[in-house]
This record gives C-alpha cells, sequence and structure tokens, in this order.
C-alpha cells in the first residue's frame, strides 16, 4: 500500500516553510511531508525515524535533493541530541506525525497487525523488549493496567486473564494467536472493531514507549524553536491528542481559569508567554480525505507558533 499523508495540504499552512529555514520532520516514515516541505521552499530538511528501514527508504529521496535533505536515525525524543550533533541548534518548524506508519502496518514481519500473521514484534526500532516479551512474562494485574491505560479497553482483565491461561499451553510467539485469544476474551464491539484492536495498541506503545517519546520531543521541540518558528503535530487517538493539547495550552498560557473562590487569583496579571496557539481547536480531516484515506479519519492536528518577538532559549 502507498503511504499517503494525513493532512498534507493543512501541516503545509501550519508549518509555512520558508526559504533557508531548517526544519525537523521527526517521524521521517514514507517521506511524504518531507518532500512536500523540500517542494514548497528552499529550506533544508532534518528527518528523523528510529526505525532504520525508513531511513534506507529515505535515502532514494535525499539523492534528489542533495545538500537539502538530511537522515538521522533515532527517536524524536532524543532530537536535541541529534540535532546538536548535526551542529544545528534552532528550527524553523517541526513536524511530527505520530503512532504507526503504514509502512509498519502493513509489513507482517513487523508484527504490528493482526491483518496478517507474523511475529508478535511490533518495535519500531532495533532493541528492547517485543510484545511477545510482554505477554509471555508481565503478571496478569500488570497486563491488564496496561491495556486499560494505553489500549482504554474496558474488558481488560478478561484479556488478560485469557492471555495468561493460554500462554500457560504455549509462549505467544504470533500475532494472530494472540488477536483470537483476545476476540474470544471480549463481547462483540457493536460498532464493528475487532476485540483485539486496543489490546494491540496497548501493547505497540508501551514496546515503544510513544508517550514518554511525545513529551519528551514536545519539550525539547519548544525550546529549538526560533523565533517564529512553527510545530505541528497530527495525532491519531486521545491519549497521543490529549499529551499534545496540554503541552501547547501550557505553552501558550492557556492554563485553567482561576478559582471565583480566590479573588486574589482572579486580579493576578496574566503572564506573558513566548508562544501562541495557532490552532485552538484541533484540525480534522475534511470528508473526502477520511473517505480517501481511512488512517486519516482519527486525525487531529494542532499547531503552536514561538512568537517572531521572542528570544531563542
Amino acid at each position: 500500500m502507498a503511504h499517503i499523508p494525513v493532512l498534507l495540504q493543512e501541516v503545509l499552512e501550519y508549518l509555512a516553510p520558508r526559504a533557508g529555514e531548517n526544519i525537523l520532520d521527526g517521524t521521517f516514515g514514507g517521506g511524504g511531508y518531507a518532500r512536500a516541505i523540500l517542494e514548497a521552499a528552499p529550506c533544508t530538511v532534518w528527518a528523523m525515524d528510529r526505525d532504520p528501514e525508513a531511513i534506507a527508504r529515505g535515502a532514494a529521496l535525499a539523492a534528489a535533493y542533495p545538500g537539502r535533505l538530511h537522515l538521522i536515525e533515532g527517536r524524536f525524543g532524543d532530537m536535541l541530541a541529534h540535532l546538536s550533533a548535526a551542529g544545528v541548534s534552532a528550527l524553523g518548524g517541526v513536524v511530527l506525525d505520530l503512532g504507526v506508519s503504514s509502512f509498519q502496518i502493513d509489513t507482517p514481519e513487523r508484527g504490528f497487525s493482526f491483518r496478517f500473521d507474523g511475529p508478535l514484534d511490533m518495535r519500531m526500532g532495533r532493541g528492547g523488549p517485543s510484545a511477545a516479551d510482554l505477554v509471555n512474562t508481565l503478571p496478569e494485574a500488570e497486563l491488564a493496567h496496561l491495556i486499560w491505560e494505553l489500549g482504554e479497553e474496558r474488558h481488560s482483565r478478561r484479556v488478560a486473564r485469557a492471555i495468561v491461561r493460554d500462554r500457560a499451553e504455549a509462549p505467544f510467539e504470533t500475532t494472530l494467536r494472540l488477536a483470537e485469544t483476545i476476540r474470544r476474551a471480549v463481547p462483540r464491539d457493536p460498532s464493528g472493531i475487532h476485540g483485539a484492536t486496543r489490546s494491540f495498541q496497548a501493547l505497540r506503545i508501551r514496546v515503544n514507549d510513544e508517550l514518554g517519546e511525545i513529551e519528551r520531543a514536545l519539550e525539547q521541540a519548544l525550546g529549538l524553536l526560533a523565533p517564529g518558528g512553527r510545530i505541528v503535530v497530527v495525532s491519531f487517538h486521545s491519549l497521543e491528542d490529549r499529551i499534545v493539547k496540554r503541552a501547547f495550552q501550557k505553552a501558550a498560557g492557556r492554563t485553567p481559569g482561576a478559582s471565583r473562590h480566590d479573588p486574589g487569583a482572579l486580579l493576578a496579571p496574566r503572564a506573558e508567554t513566548e508562544f501562541a496557539l495557532l490552532t485552538p481547536r484541533s484540525v480534522r480531516p475534511g470528508a473526502t480525505e477520511a473517505a480517501e484515506n481511512l488512517r486519516s479519519r482519527s486525525a487531529h492536528l494542532r499547531a503552536l507558533l514561538r512568537k517572531p518577538e521572542s528570544r531563542a532559549a
């Protein structure tokens, strides 16, 4: 399946790349955003991905834009270290397309999807424990907690109980066997969502520490933005979007209002901030895009500006 960048025109609109800028594409994936940014302005793109296969795929695109596209294998949560090593201290823009890529989902050997039978892996990078390691070793209570917390699965205890029962017969090694165990453990969803969807999401997020990566990346990206710089983030489920929303609101000084029970707080002046929200509400795909690209249906885009008059940290 060809990779279709989600909300591409909206990303370019809010990112607004300009000549001479250094822009970070922190989730290179299939290179859709990077290519569009390079075509939009004579800027330099630093493309980062923790997946070595994504970096290998990008070689052809880098050759097409000599000196303007630089590929970095690494986590976007470590962007400060990677960019500092490359001599980059400030960015005109940052774009992050969160979650798993279409290439990863559509490659059975990566073990992200139960649409195919493959090894129960789910690692975006090279190292660390796999999904099989988690489901075969975690205690039942811990397994239930992570499926509830990261997958928002209401039947997490049933799922954990079934996994522990079936792994006693033989360790889980493949995606389809795990998916079948989970499917039998949960009631049929009226929406038609496969019973294993939320549990697979939870395992993938835990294996790759995705939420921790987002928090680290946003903190570093805000520090790297030059005055007038912009950060655009596309997320695909509520756990991701909640982190982005809160980080952007905090940076822009949009903290919860003062309590009416504390008159002194009501009189306190609001502190000036270096950042401004470009998207008071998240931007969603239009009907045409949602129909043509199923992955886009759950997408939320949020964007933040470092005010031109602010000083870089």
